[in-house]
């Protein structure tokens, strides 16, 4: 990004924020409720496993990559860094300080391969397990529903109390007024 351009975002974002009251703004652009660019609806997660798995594929290779290929400088600067110290040149210590360096840093972005790699394996289990959970949930509730419709349609339930109170807990007056006697 030309620098320019980067000066000319960060005035249009501070224009904006004057004009909004200067307050912070959370998940939405100003004057853009959540899903008005054609995204999800608020609140919808939506996973896509393919590329989870692409990224964790690219990971992977990046990570064996680096792992057989990033060390391969090492063991030849070391070599040279040792001859130039034995020699008494002081370029032999930052030499030696640079391949130190390198293979930490090597060693730092093979493990963070390493870890997008796993992390979006599990990601892609963790939502399909949850997407299987929801399903399976459900499922369930529309066989409720089912039951209940069909319930209703054949009059309910025998021996079903919905709408009714037995003659025991009706109360004299109401016995009464239908000519029973008490219970």
């Amino acid at each position: 990004m030309v620098w320019d351009e980067w000066e000319k975002l960060k005035g249009e974002t501070a224009e904006r924020r004057a004009g909004a009251g200067g307050g912070m703004q959370l998940n939405q652009l100003v004057g853009r409720p959540l899903g008005a660019d054609g995204g999800g609806a608020q609140g919808r997660l939506a996973v896509d496993r393919k590329a989870l798995a692409a990224i964790a594929h690219d990971a992977y290779v990046l990570f064996d990559r680096l792992g057989r290929e990033g060390r391969t400088p090492i063991a030849a600067s070391a070599k040279a860094a040792g001859d130039l110290k034995g020699q008494g040149f002081a370029l032999g210590g930052g030499m030696h300080r640079v391949q130190e360096r390198w293979e930490q840093q090597v060693r730092s972005l093979v493990d963070a391969c390493a870890h997008i790699s796993h992390h979006m394996k599990f990601t892609a289990k963790v939502h399909r397990d949850d997407e299987h959970s929801v399903k399976r949930a459900v499922s369930s509730i529309k066989q409720l529903e089912t039951s209940f419709d069909e319930r209703s349609e054949r009059g309910g339930v025998r021996g079903s109390v919905e709408g009714t109170v037995s003659a025991s807990a009706q109360g004299p007056e109401l016995r009464a007024e239908r000519g029973e006697r008490g219970r």
